[in-house]
């Protein structure tokens, strides 16, 4: 993904030094439009000319573009159909699509060792509280700057899409924002609550059976 959003970006910075004609005919179209176009254009034997030279180059960009972008659709296929064979009670719930799920699963399995606890996983994320200061905070917390950064932007974008169309969160936000927190203290609060929930969806690690899982087991 990154290297497809590197060839758009040269495609796009080649394309400001070509001739005005050549840009009139192009900038003003979508980015998917503008490599459609780039891509049709075809090499001749000979580059001498620079309006040749230059759709040499749009050309070569942009089918670069298209061949990661076919990639990067198989990529995602086969990684989305391992998270649902995985994880599928985490890829069920509110605001988890599949690429905060395979975020999620793949944190948890680079550090099992370190995660014994909901509150691990959960510090593990940069989602734990920390004081405000180290003298009398009257409660208040702020954001944790540590943990994998990665997993706390899926905590984020989880977090975005509850607030917007989840209501047990929609109605959490408003009593909190009563209370006098603000929106980045509540948006931390609320990434601690679905670490938790998180952590009890996630599969076992290293075969060692989940809460669930030792509910469901039969008396003795």
């Amino acid at each position: 993904m990154k290297s497809r959003t590197t060839a758009m970006i040269t495609l796009k910075a080649t394309l400001v030094t070509a001739s005005d004609e050549l840009r009139a005919e192009l900038e003003h179209l979508t980015d998917f439009k503008l490599v459609t176009a780039c891509a049709q254009f075809t090499s001749d034997t000979s580059l001498i000319e620079p309006e040749a030279a230059m759709r040499h180059v749009l050309g070569s960009l942009a089918r670069r573009w298209f061949d990661l972008h076919e990639e990067v659709k198989i990529h995602s296929r086969h990684l989305k159909k391992q998270t649902r064979a995985v994880a599928p009670r985490l890829v069920e719930a509110v605001g988890i699509g599949l690429d905060i799920a395979a975020e999620m699963l793949v944190t948890a399995g680079d550090n099992s060792t370190r995660i014994h606890s909901e509150a691990a996983f959960a510090k593990m994320c940069g989602a734990c509280p920390i004081p405000a200061g180290s003298g009398k905070t009257n409660g208040r917390h702020r954001l944790n700057r540590g943990g994998n950064r990665q997993a706390n932007a899926a905590l984020y974008r989880a977090i975005i899409v509850r607030m917007r169309w989840h209501q047990p969160t929609i109605d959490y936000v408003a009593r909190r924002t009563a209370e006098g927190l603000s929106k980045r203290e509540i948006i931390r609060c609320l990434k601690r609550y679905l670490a938790r929930e998180i952590n009890h969806l996630l599969p076992p690690l290293n075969g060692t059976p989940t809460r669930e899982d030792l509910a469901l087991r039969p008396a003795a």
